[in-house]
């Protein structure tokens, strides 16, 4: 049988969800109603 205590204890998070992480937080990329308030006002300035 799994002894879930025991299985606690060594439990360590993945790297890989940690940089995912960190990525998605650190992202500087413009979502879609930033590049349309962008394309509206280079529209309006013509």
């Amino acid at each position: 049988m799994i002894d879930f205590d025991e299985e606690i204890k060594k439990f360590k998070p993945s790297l890989e969800v940690e940089d995912a992480e960190d990525a998605i937080y650190n992202n500087d990329v413009p979502d879609i109603t930033d590049l349309i308030n962008k394309i509206v006002e280079d529209l309006s300035d013509k």
